[in-house]
């Protein structure tokens, strides 16, 4: 549109220039064309003039009447050269006319070439302003889409942040929880050994006062004895002669029996030792076995409280090997119930734990002897020795 605009624009301007220098060569040569014909009008006005200054210097008659014809005929050229004047001279005023004429449907046709170039002009710069405006509202368009897409970003990276912030937050709340109950769980652990120390620190207390009391009881019984220990002297030098023989003769038999006894009585062999291993841990129990198996011991092995009840109930062990912490029964419930048991009341029970401070509660519950881990296996071959030395079988 911009290139047909400025050839249209180009094309009148040429236009407007050609029809100038045609009108200024038609000018120039209208004018050469005046000039030429004044100056014969000129030169024969000249030659007549000549002519009538000669003739009246030498007139006749003849010459007068020539003379005057002469005028006559040089007043009808002069008329006819002024009726020829007077027509170039309206020749040329239509000409000049014609001319303006010319010029001036020129100037219209360039007056109406410009303002077409005006309004075409004036077209494209409308154009140009609704390009302008289109291009515009697009920029403004894509802007506002680019601003949303930055609104939606930035409102995303703050959901984000807020969604990290509140993640963070949990964790945070969840470390606080588990550092509270591992706060909770020391002061419960402390608290329980303090309950623990206290009752202990109680129960010596209490049998501090009761062997106090019963010193104390002894000594009254000791003074209120010696009162009448001297009334009684001679008769209880009498019992306690008669006693003395007695026990004398008591001792005798007792000693002729035990002697027959071991006589007839023998140790159990290693071979004959059943030692039952309770143990949930089955690379404690596989260890365990090994162990003894290599000394020459029988082993029976249980993976829980209720399942080595059961193998005492089918035998009864000589030894009895425990874990304290087992799925069920436990190894201290497990020593109250062979404790409590008629048939199992004396058994031997080793217990095994990595605790520093199950040693009350072991005495409390019947244990014989407490290991710790880890633990010498000479001291658990040896008390099994002492187990087995403590049976005795007939000869």
């Amino acid at each position: 549109m911009n290139e047909l605009l400025t050839w249209t624009l180009a094309a009148a301007a040429a236009a407007v220039v050609l029809l100038l220098l045609w009108l200024g060569w038609r000018r120039q040569q209208s004018s050469r064309a005046n000039a030429e014909r004044r100056e014969a009008e000129r030169l024969m006005l000249e030659r007549a003039e000549h002519i009538a200054r000669a003739s009246r210097t030498a007139e006749t008659p003849a010459q007068q009447a020539d003379a005057q014809a002469l005028r006559e005929v040089e007043a009808g050229m002069a008329q006819r050269l002024a009726q020829q004047r007077g027509e170039e001279e309206r020749i040329e005023a239509d000409r000049a006319r014609a001319d303006r004429e010319d010029a001036a449907r020129i100037e219209a046709q360039a007056l109406a070439a410009r303002e077409a170039a005006a309004a075409a002009e004036a077209q494209r710069q409308e154009e140009l302003r609704v390009e302008a405006q289109r291009l515009d509202v697009e920029r403004l368009a894509r802007e506002a889409e680019e601003d949303a897409a930055r609104e939606a970003a930035a409102a995303a990276e703050v959901q984000r942040l807020a969604e990290a912030r509140a993640e963070a937050e949990r964790l945070e709340t969840e470390r606080l929880a588990q550092e509270q109950a591992a706060r909770e769980a020391e002061a419960h652990a402390a608290a329980e050994a303090r309950r623990v120390a206290e009752e202990q620190a109680e129960a010596q207390r209490q049998q501090a006062e009761r062997e106090t009391a019963e010193r104390l009881a002894r000594e009254q019984a000791a003074r209120e004895a010696a009162q009448a220990a001297e009334a009684a002297r001679l008769v209880a030098q009498r019992q306690a002669e008669e006693a003395a023989r007695l026990e004398a003769e008591r001792a005798a038999a007792e000693a002729a029996a035990a002697a027959a006894a071991a006589a007839a009585t023998r140790e159990l062999r290693a071979d004959e030792t059943l030692v039952l291993v309770a143990d949930d841990s089955k690379i404690v129990r596989v260890k365990i076995s090994r162990l003894l198996a290599g000394q020459g011991y029988r082993v029976a092995l249980a993976e829980s409280g209720e399942q080595a009840l059961e193998l005492m109930a089918a035998e009864r062990p000589h030894l009895l090997i425990t874990d304290v912490e087992m799925p069920g029964i436990d190894g201290f419930e497990l020593t109250r119930q062979v404790r409590a048991a008629a048939a199992t009341a004396e058994l031997p029970v080793v217990m095994i734990t990595s605790s520093d401070d199950k040693q009350a509660e072991a005495e409390a519950a019947g244990v014989t002897q407490l290991l710790g881990k880890p633990y010498s296996e000479e001291a658990l071959i040896a008390a099994i020795e002492k187990a087995r030395l403590a049976v005795r079988l007939p000869a």
